[in-house]
């Protein structure tokens, strides 16, 4: 019976602290310290003296040999050195990042977006207009604060310096694609003609979607003609190791722009593949852009079409290889159900 009375102790008194029942949150792990000149009471006086209920609440903060071994859903480590009348601390320790989910990798973190404030925003703007003539440097920063009412040092505002000018003319001449085919400058119609074809309600008589796709992509790249002298220094930008993410992510924000304003709904597995054929055309047209003599980018147009036509030969194939797969396929499995086979 003498058991009895240890056990009631251990349970009240770990029930008892309420820094150790405040603990019990998930993520979270409690740890008790106790001062390092109490001392401990020994478990052979609860043997041998009789418990009351004062003494069991005067002695809440005292830990046993059975405590240590009663099972508690916390990680609880625990010192049994502690007065009754000492105060018991009870740290509770936060996972390390707790903004970070847990399916969600340190390792590969997420690009960082590039979003601009009002400063920012306004030496960027006025420093595309020496673009052409300083190309995508820190000159051009520097002429660019100075229109806008800066100081010289205002480039410091800008972490990633000439890379943030590429970014934001990428960023820029997206909205001036997008706004002029909502005029109706580019197809010759207006953003709500190009809703009803894509409803079914149009007439349907306009340009197909392979069509337009490649007259956007010819539209934006007239819109680098003026700095089409200096965009290798925009390639190189873009091509460094830190810089390559942010890039990929420009341009398939781009790729989807071109395919959404020219009218594509597919929603199938070749969403992917179609951004990504999108994505490839444009990059390479811009290498060949760079190399065009041609005043009105001839060669460019050309190397475009050309790119078009070998996409649909490419399609063509892998749709003939897929036939020719399902019908042998469909044969072997009807040959082998002749046959008694359970297939």
């Amino acid at each position: 019976m003498a058991s009895l009375p240890r056990l009631y102790r251990a349970r009240t008194s770990l029930s008892a602290i309420p820094s150790l029942r405040a603990s019990h949150q998930p993520g979270a792990v409690a740890s008790y310290h106790a001062p390092a000149n109490s001392t401990s009471t020994s478990t052979s006086t609860a043997r041998s003296s009789p418990i009351s209920s004062s003494s069991l609440i005067s002695n809440s903060t005292t830990i046993s040999q059975a405590q240590l071994r009663t099972p508690t859903p916390l990680c609880i480590r625990a010192r049994a050195r502690a007065r009754p009348d000492s105060h018991a601390q009870c740290r509770i320790q936060t996972p390390l990042h707790p903004w970070i989910r847990t399916y969600h990798s340190s390792l590969h973190p997420r690009p960082p977006t590039h979003e601009y404030n009002n400063s920012q925003v306004a030496i960027l703007s006025a420093s595309l207009a020496h673009i052409p003539t300083e190309g995508f440097t820190r000159a051009a920063l520097t002429a660019g604060a100075r229109d806008a009412g800066f100081l010289d040092v205002s480039v410091q505002l800008l972490p990633r310096g000439e890379f943030d000018l590429v970014l934001f003319w990428l960023a820029s001449r997206r909205g001036l694609l997008r706004a002029k085919v909502e005029d109706g400058c580019v197809f010759g119609e207006t953003a709500a003609t190009a809703a009803g074809d894509r409803t079914g309600t149009g007439s349907g008589s306009g340009p197909s979607v392979d069509e337009k796709v490649r007259i956007l992509i010819m539209e934006r790249l007239r819109m680098n003609k003026d700095v089409k002298g200096v965009w290798q220094d925009a390639l190189a930008q873009m091509s460094l190791l830190g810089n390559i993410p942010l890039a990929f992510s420009e341009l398939h924000a781009l790729s989807n722009d071109i395919l959404n304003l020219a009218g594509d709904t597919a929603v199938d597995s070749t969403w992917y593949a179609r951004r990504m054929a999108i994505g490839a055309i444009y990059a390479s047209a811009e290498m060949a852009m760079t190399r065009d003599p041609t005043p009105d980018m001839v060669e460019t147009e050309a190397f475009v079409k050309r790119r078009f036509e070998d996409k649909q030969a490419l399609k063509d194939k892998v749709e003939g290889v897929g036939s020719w797969v399902g019908f042998w396929g469909n044969t072997v499995v009807g040959v082998g159900r002749s046959w008694g086979l359970k297939i």
